[in-house]
């Protein structure tokens, strides 16, 4: 980035990508681009992360975008405290052996190891953002806390900001070729655009209590969960483990709507509720902090708007069951730093960037109607699900969800456009618009995951035999469209560039035969696949490039 004195007066930086929002979404964008070597600034208004045990179920294709960016290893020492918590529990109160495990364990038998290289992760946002902020930074990230969008305008050729230090009061104006905003539900670069959202609107209310108490953890015993719902009609409310120990969080229902005051909330009350709520009268609680938070369930009609593109929050907003919100987000900024860095290197086309929301909104549409039907299937605290909020119901499960959700339309070539976003079982075979599958590799004496091959570069896999016009095509390709193309043979043999593990035929995993080829794209999904040798290799590796991704 470049900086230089205004005509004005006040500094003016040049920057390809001005962020909005520092916090898990804004981050992880910031980490993704640095990652991709895109110079950037981000902007946040807080002076500093967060401070608040919240949002801190990371999914299993989180944590996969994390092991790629280098950060899997950090996150899970961070998360160290949680790592021996499991399931959700339902109980009258705490006293005793009433209640049901919703579920006891988020991956039984351990299964999920065939579809990924990664696991979930129980790390708290005021854990993981400092995570994302040193390695955001490491990669070049310009990140400016307590720093404040004052105004901004965008025109044919970018973005005009302007932003204000909120401890010197100093004004400075960025140029930047896009903007970002992930600057919460209540967006004001979303509200500045007249961007209307779509969905039932706000669904309940809660007010959530962070307290002390060093005689509840024997109150809890060896029932290590992650969340505890607690049923009394007369207090109840969600009962979640920062350390195990002594510090722990509670999701009080709020009411507004009846016109409840939050001034009801006062500390005396709160310790009452949760000593009612557990079930020991004279349990100790020392209340630490108070933040009143809004379920709801929205999804933006547009996630761009000219040269501004809405991430996290400010695309959409959903309930918390299920941590479905944080992970849609981080996996937003992920879909669009790729996109971003291809058109800002030049080597695909202005029209990529559409996609993002063609990808994207229908993924949030499906998914925060599965988050409202989660909350009501474990009967949160203070939710009635309104009509029509049941989604895809509960048939369909967490790992759909998370995991095996598609893009019927976008950056593809061969989906089925009229396939669900969210199909109801999970299928990881390799189709055009699904993440590609999982396989464990020899890469000379380096074993890696196949989605460890997918960051920096399109990646075409093919048959290790000979001959293989697929990998002679992609490797003429990329050297005259000067493209981020790598292939690489798979097999065994002297040709092999990739040995699979026990065997495995990888043509087989990821729904291709002999001789045929899968073109994945820099984030892991699958842009197209042919079912065997073609004649005619190059050309048909040119047209998919130039549909798909609008390489010319």
């Amino acid at each position: 980035m470049k900086e230089r004195v205004g005509q004005a007066g006040p500094h003016t930086i040049d920057a390809p990508v001005l962020i909005v929002g520092g916090s898990l979404v804004g981050l992880a964008t910031s980490l993704f681009l640095g990652r991709l070597g895109v110079p950037h600034l981000l902007v946040e208004r807080h002076a500093g992360t967060s401070i608040h045990p919240r949002g801190r179920g990371n999914n299993v294709r989180t944590m996969e975008l994390f092991r790629v960016a280098g950060v899997e290893k950090a996150i899970q020492e961070a998360a160290a405290t949680l790592s021996v918590n499991h399931g959700i529990l339902q109980a009258p109160t705490l006293v005793g052996d009433a209640g049901e495990w919703l579920f006891k364990d988020i991956d039984p038998g351990g299964g999920l190891a065939r579809f990924s290289p990664s696991a979930w992760c129980l790390c708290s946002q005021n854990d993981l953002e400092p995570v994302l902020l040193d390695h955001a930074r490491r990669h070049g990230g310009d990140l400016r806390f307590s720093t404040e969008l004052m105004s901004f305008d965008s025109d044919p050729t970018g973005v005009t900001a302007v932003v204000k230090s909120r401890e010197t009061g100093e004004h400075t104006t960025i140029r930047a070729d896009y903007l970002v905003a992930a600057d919460g539900p209540r967006s004001p670069v979303r509200e500045q655009l007249g961007i209307a959202q779509s969905g039932p609107g706000d669904l309940f209310h809660n007010v959530s209590l962070t307290f002390r108490s060093r005689r509840l953890a024997d109150v809890v015993g060896d029932r290590h969960f992650i969340v505890c719902y607690l049923t009394n009609p007369e207090a109840d409310g969600a009962l979640l483990p920062v350390d195990n120990r002594e510090n722990w969080v509670f999701h009080a229902p709020w009411h507004p709507e009846h016109g409840q005051p939050l001034e009801d909330f006062t500390d005396e009350w709160c310790a009452e509720h949760i000593r009612r709520a557990v079930g020991v009268p004279d349990l100790d609680v020392e209340i630490t902090g108070k933040a009143p938070w809004h379920a709801a369930q929205r999804v933006a009609r547009s996630y761009r708007s000219g040269r501004v593109f809405l991430a996290g929050d400010s695309a959409h907003e959903m309930s918390p069951t299920g941590a479905f919100g944080s992970n849609t987000g981080i996996q937003d900024a992920h879909n669009l730093a790729w996109k971003l860095a291809a058109v800002l290197d030049g080597w695909a086309g202005e029209d990529l960037l559409d996609t993002y929301d063609a990808e994207r909104r229908p993924v949030a549409e499906a998914t925060s109607a599965r988050a409202a039907a989660r909350s009501a299937e474990h009967s949160h605290p203070g939710f009635a699900a309104p009509p029509g909020a049941g989604g895809g119901g509960p048939r369909q499960g967490i790992l759909n969800v998370a995991l095996g959700y598609r893009y019927p339309q976008g950056a593809v070539v061969g989906a089925d456009p009229a396939s669900p976003v969210v199909p109801e079982s999970l299928d990881l075979t390799g189709g055009p618009g699904s993440r590609a599958p999982h396989l464990w590799v020899r890469r000379g004496d380096e074993r890696i995951s196949t989605l460890d091959l997918y960051e920096r570069s399109l990646v075409l896999l093919s048959d290790a035999a000979e001959p293989n016009a697929w990998h002679a095509a992609a490797v003429r390709l990329a050297g005259e469209l000067s493209l981020p193309l790598t292939s690489y043979r798979v097999g065994t043999g002297a040709q092999a560039d990739l040995a699979p593990e026990d065997a495995t035929d990888w043509a087989e995993r990821h729904g291709t035969g002999p001789g045929g080829a899968v073109l994945v794209r820099p984030d892991g999904f699958v842009l197209w696949r042919s079912p065997g040798p073609e004649a005619e290799a190059e050309a048909v590796l040119r047209e998919v490039l130039r549909t798909g991704l609008a390489v010319a």
